[in-house]
């Protein structure tokens, strides 16, 4: 008897994901895992001396001072930017590369999905609402979304998301706040080495953990499990 193949959970969140963002006008888009400097740290405003840029945090390609294994998806918003006129909507599910040791929940590679809106008079309230809407699809349930200020280079001002669900029988998620990603407004210097001019357009972005999102729905208590290639652990989905 040959037993029929199907998704992993990754793959099966990442389907999900992009089902619920096309719901509000967002596309999918994607771009290079290997990464030029210029697009993963300098067009986002990242400073020189900033200490993701260390050989400790990030894989640099050997003999190449201009390439590195993206260390987010970030970069991806900058190539849509430059490929496409505002009014902008688009999500970025990827790979990400981090030089770092592995344990439970670190890994060296693993999945992360960005968000990008562009337009007119866009503020931190249309984040929050499509926030809301997403993470209220996503876990089946009504959230509430908070915003804490916090700092990246990309976005001014930058704010931390914190989600809430509504109270459910049975969900230990439920009734509590916990911290979901980092997130903002899209810095003018930013806009600019995108060719967007901002005088005129304003953006929100944010930035979060696919395997962070499979431990919340899921209860997967060890990220590496998505990794390994455990049959097992796969099987399970």
């Amino acid at each position: 008897m040959i037993t029929p193949g199907h998704r992993h959970p990754l793959s099966s969140m990442i389907v999900e994901i992009n089902q619920i963002f096309s719901e509000l006008g967002f596309v999918f888009a994607e771009g290079p895992e290997r990464e030029l400097i210029d697009y993963n740290f300098d067009k986002l405003n990242v400073p020189a001396d900033h200490p993701s840029r260390d050989m400790q945090d990030t894989f640099y390609i050997d003999g190449d001072d201009t390439t590195v294994m993206r260390t987010h998806t970030s970069p991806v918003q900058t190539r849509y930017m430059l490929a496409h006129q505002p009014p902008i909507r688009m999500i970025c599910p990827g790979k990400v590369f981090r030089n770092e040791a592995t344990d439970a929940t670190h890994e060296a590679q693993f999945f992360q999905l960005e968000g990008l809106m562009v337009d007119k008079d866009v503020s931190l309230g249309h984040l929050k609402g499509t926030l809301e809407y997403f993470f209220s699809r996503f876990f089946g349930g009504d959230t509430q979304v908070r915003l804490r200020p916090s700092f990246f280079p990309f976005v001014e001002p930058g704010v931390e998301v914190d989600m809430m669900l509504a109270p459910q029988a049975g969900n230990k998620l439920s009734g509590r706040w916990i911290e979901m990603m980092g997130a903002g407004m899209v810095h003018p210097n930013v806009l600019q080495a995108a060719g967007v001019d901002p005088s005129v357009y304003q953006g929100f972005a944010f930035g979060m953990g696919l395997d962070r999102l499979g431990v919340l729905k899921y209860g997967i208590d060890d990220i590496r499990l998505s990794y390994n290639g455990d049959l097992r652990f796969v099987n399970q989905f």
